[in-house]
């Protein structure tokens, strides 16, 4: 039964503010997202007739949904005792900065690369650069992060920066709701945060269930999916929090959870894929072209927030398997990977466009060419630009200049390499203790 009564002491769980599933699992919402994007190079290989891949290839959008929630844990982790008291101008101003430090230098850079891509592109294909967005007032609404604000927003310039437009809305409002969080925390039953998370939901499962736009952009979709997938990572943290001290069953229960809600999410999509109602009217015009994505794939997104509150309190198994060093890199690179994707792709397409392939052996060799190169340039990206500029922000207003989970990575590193334990045995994880305070 799930526990009933409020803390006497509140406190924030003894986990650390870095937690290498979840860090892992940002690799998983990065790459699902590109790999939707590679539905159309997959299709010309004829990889999307292998039963399921395609399904859930098809669903990879849900990745930034992933991301959403995912931000709403781990900053209510973070900033849940530091601010959820009371509003504090300093301490706000300093969140609001933090927050830019880890999103704007990447999303500067590919801003203007992506603008600089379209022009060449036009070039080489001898085409005039016609695009609605191709204007000074679009490229100032990205460049201040609103771009994606209002009921029916236009997309541009680097298309995927529309979710960064939505995080930084989440980011601004975040410390009124950190004080609601804080009550619900301190004064709330378990039962009671269970009920609030299923409401705060409620409005996402009933926009998901439309079949106007496959895409769920219009009538306010955005802003509906990041209030209610962020403000429900946030209240799976609480409930994480009164979930993670009742002992080894929670534990076990978790663990077989981690596995079973992405099997449930593969098996939805699979559902979708096959049902008549959920095929939007074909508008691909190219086989080289991403399909529309069914509809109600929205009503996938409660387990996609259920299965990181699951990770969060699983210590082996799937989490065991996200925190390996290889995935937690790749938590790393993420947002990087998914910043950097699609002109990468817009690019490489048009090299293969002038180069005459649109099949075969090269083609093949070309599309392992497209992942392994868009792996290579997150990475140079986050070493080069994204971790230097963010650790310079960092450092200006006397914060640790080296982000929480990059400190924490090198507190497990170092424990490792102190105990011979390497990290690829079989014992149950444990989250990393890093060092509270934001100060260096």
């Amino acid at each position: 039964m799930l526990p009933n009564r409020v803390p006497r002491e509140p406190k924030v769980l003894q986990v650390s503010v870095f937690i290498r599933q979840l860090t892992g699992i940002r690799f998983v919402a990065a790459f699902w997202v590109f790999a939707y994007h590679l539905q159309g190079p997959f299709n010309v290989l004829g990889l999307l007739t292998i039963p399921v891949i395609g399904d859930v290839m098809r669903v990879g959008r849900l990745g930034v949904d992933l991301f959403f929630a995912l931000s709403g844990f781990i900053l209510t982790h973070t900033y849940l005792t530091r601010m959820g008291h009371s509003i504090q101008v300093r301490q706000t101003l300093t969140f609001w900065w933090l927050r830019l430090a880890r999103i704007y230098p990447v999303h500067i850079v590919m801003l203007v690369v992506a603008g600089i891509a379209v022009f060449a592109q036009a070039r080489l294909a001898g085409e005039s650069v016609d695009r609605d967005w191709w204007n000074p007032i679009d490229f100032i609404k990205n460049l201040l992060l609103i771009q994606e604000w209002g009921a029916n927003p236009e997309r541009g310039w680097n298309f995927v920066a529309w979710s960064l437009s939505m995080e930084w809305l989440a980011y601004l409002v975040f410390p009124l709701l950190v004080l609601v969080l804080w009550r619900l925390h301190t004064k709330v039953p378990t039962f009671v945060l269970v009920l609030a998370w299923f409401a705060v939901l409620t409005p996402l499962v009933g926009y998901g269930l439309g079949t106007s736009d496959p895409y769920y952009t219009n009538d306010w979709g955005s802003t509906y999916r990041i209030g209610t997938e962020f403000i429900a990572g946030a209240i799976t943290y609480l409930i994480v929090q009164r979930l993670a001290d009742r002992g080894r069953a929670v534990h076990k229960t978790a663990d077989v959870l981690a596995v079973v809600l992405p099997l449930a999410v593969v098996a939805g999509s699979v559902l979708l894929a096959n049902l008549p109602a959920a095929q939007p009217p074909e508008s691909a015009v190219s086989p080289d072209a991403e399909p529309l994505p069914p509809y109600f794939h929205l009503l996938l997104v409660p387990l996609l927030i259920a299965w990181i509150g699951a990770l969060a309190l699983a210590r082996g198994g799937m989490a065991r398997a996200l925190s390996t060093r290889a995935l937690v890199l790749g938590g790393f690179i993420s947002y990087s990977l998914y910043m950097t994707h699609l002109v990468w792709m817009g690019l490489w397409r048009t090299g293969m466009d002038a180069a005459g392939i649109d099949g075969g052996a090269l083609y093949a060799l070309g599309v392992v060419f497209l992942i392994v190169g868009a792996m290579a340039i997150a990475y140079l990206m986050w070493r080069v630009v994204e971790e230097p500029a963010r650790e310079w922000m960092r450092g200006l207003v006397g914060s640790r200049r080296t982000p929480t989970e990059e400190a924490g990575e090198q507190i497990v590193e170092r424990s490792e390499t102190d105990t011979g334990h390497d990290g690829a045995h079989d014992e149950p994880i444990e989250p990393v203790a890093v060092p509270d305070e934001e100060t260096r």
